[in-house]
């Protein structure tokens, strides 16, 4: 159970930063700088929102530090923010998620997949102190 509180947590954190950031960016950032350059901006931030939200949860929780419950974490994240994610881009969008993926930029699309990447594995790459 706490596997998955921690996964859900861990969601909302990070996933509610990226809406904020993904608003400012939408806003500000991509009408000053072109949508490539603002997603790379916001990445940083992003990777730092990560970090920080996988510690937390997982100080927070207290979840065992074996390989199980931090990858299951991790896991349940991104399954939850892939669903949402595709959910938002299907309905604002009006997209298929093969037309969101064709268009992306090649270098901020591969950004991105490195950090779904980073998303997931996080919660095993914190150190519990």
């Amino acid at each position: 159970m706490r596997i998955l509180q921690s996964g859900f947590l861990y969601f909302a954190l990070v996933f509610g930063a990226g809406f904020i950031l993904g608003t400012i960016r939408i806003l500000w950032l991509v009408p000053q700088f072109g949508e490539r350059r603002a997603e790379l901006m916001e990445t940083p931030l992003m990777l730092a929102v990560t970090i920080a939200s996988a510690r937390w949860v997982v100080r927070r929780l207290a979840l065992s530090s074996n390989i199980y419950s931090r990858s299951g974490m991790g896991l349940i994240a991104l399954c939850l923010l892939l669903t949402v994610e595709f959910t938002l881009v299907l309905w604002l969008r009006g997209m298929s998620i093969s037309e969101y993926y064709a268009n992306r930029d090649p270098l901020s699309g591969t950004v991105y997949f490195v950090m779904l990447g980073l998303f997931a594995l996080m919660p095993l790459l914190v150190a519990r102190r």
